[in-house]
């Protein structure tokens, strides 16, 4: 299969178009952030913690999965800026042992409060099934993640947006790498016109397949109604920080982050991410980490060849078999 000769894009990915240098249009067109834009944005960023430190009982709500990204995450809110920390885990029945684990040990090491979100297994095996089975959304919106993956991460939103509303909490914190999160949504004051449409085009298809056992972990109009200066302000620090994944798991495991042996290679801490990558792959025959891993690539954060590794290696099918039988669908071969 060819690739783009710059990133890790294969000929498969929608869309896509190749120069004579068989570089891709995705290349061609988007922006590699700056020094100075980075710069820019992380005085902003500082400005508007200070600005909002001590304003609520927790300072930032980060989205905790126990996983490198968002360790590290933690590690720079509390270590480097001071911030208090509620750590919010959205257990979707998957989470690696070691994973949680590393949840409460870095939590305590690092000084923030760790609150675990469970739903009911039987609810999270229906909605992850029919993720599985069916297409649920719309298949631009899965060109960036799976539709298993697509499924948890707009609820882990939906409830991370519900929980800092409830406890006034100004920050919210996602450690997302630079191929998740462009530099321009790094710091984005949340509103209700915004959460509309992410709900549209998360939340709809998934209760319109799922049922309303689901419609807890959305907003409600309630929530939506909240006046607009308890909208939190969203971050996603490593936008504009250096990023290294070897470095970042040097730095977690000095102070006692241990990585899981039972996940794929895309991920530190789900046990689904195997069975989701297999299906997302048969389905439209190109990785589903491949667009996060090329603006990983392009930023140089990450070498063309390791990034091709990670796109390109086969699931265990062992990971990709247990996660299929605990949710009951069949794994095509």
């Amino acid at each position: 299969m060819n690739c783009c000769t710059k990133c890790v894009l294969p000929e498969t990915f929608p869309g896509i178009s190749f120069d004579e240098n068989g570089v891709c249009s995705y290349c061609r067109k988007t922006p590699i952030p700056t020094v100075d834009e980075k710069r820019e944005h992380l005085k902003r960023f500082e400005e508007i913690i200070e600005k909002k430190r001590g304003k609520g009982g927790f300072d930032v709500l980060l989205a905790y999965s126990g996983g490198k990204d968002s360790t590290y995450t933690l590690m720079m809110l509390t270590q480097t800026y001071g911030l208090n920390v509620l750590a919010y885990t959205f257990d979707n029945g998957f989470i690696s042992e070691q994973a949680k684990v590393n949840i409460t040990k870095m939590t305590d090491v690092l000084g923030a409060t760790s609150v675990f979100f469970r739903p009911s297994f039987p609810l999270m095996k229906r909605v992850f099934g029919l993720s599985a089975d069916r297409l649920i959304y719309s298949p631009k919106t899965l060109d960036r993640a799976s539709s298993i993956c697509t499924t948890c991460i707009g609820i882990v939103k939906a409830m991370i947006l519900k929980t800092a509303l409830a406890y006034r909490i100004p920050l919210v914190a996602y450690g997302w790498s630079p191929g998740q999160a462009p530099i321009a949504s790094a710091v984005m004051q949340t509103n209700p016109r915004l959460q509309r449409v992410s709900q549209r085009t998360v939340r709809d298809p998934l209760l319109e397949a799922c049922g309303d056992g689901l419609k807890p972990f959305f907003l409600s109009e309630d929530d939506l109604a909240t006046e607009a200066e308890r909208w939190p302000v969203n971050i996603h620090p490593l936008a504009f920080t250096e990023y290294d994944e070897n470095d970042i798991i040097r730095k977690i495991k000095e102070i006692g982050w241990v990585k899981p042996e039972d996940t794929d290679p895309n991920s530190t801490n789900c046990l689904l991410n195997a069975l989701a990558n297999y299906l997302h792959r048969r389905q439209f025959s190109f990785h589903p980490y491949a667009w996060e891993i090329a603006g990983i690539v392009r930023s140089g954060s990450m070498g063309r060849e390791e990034g091709l590794e990670k796109v390109s290696q086969d699931e265990d099918m062992k990971m990709v078999r247990y996660a299929a039988d605990l949710l009951g669908v069949t794994v095509p071969e």
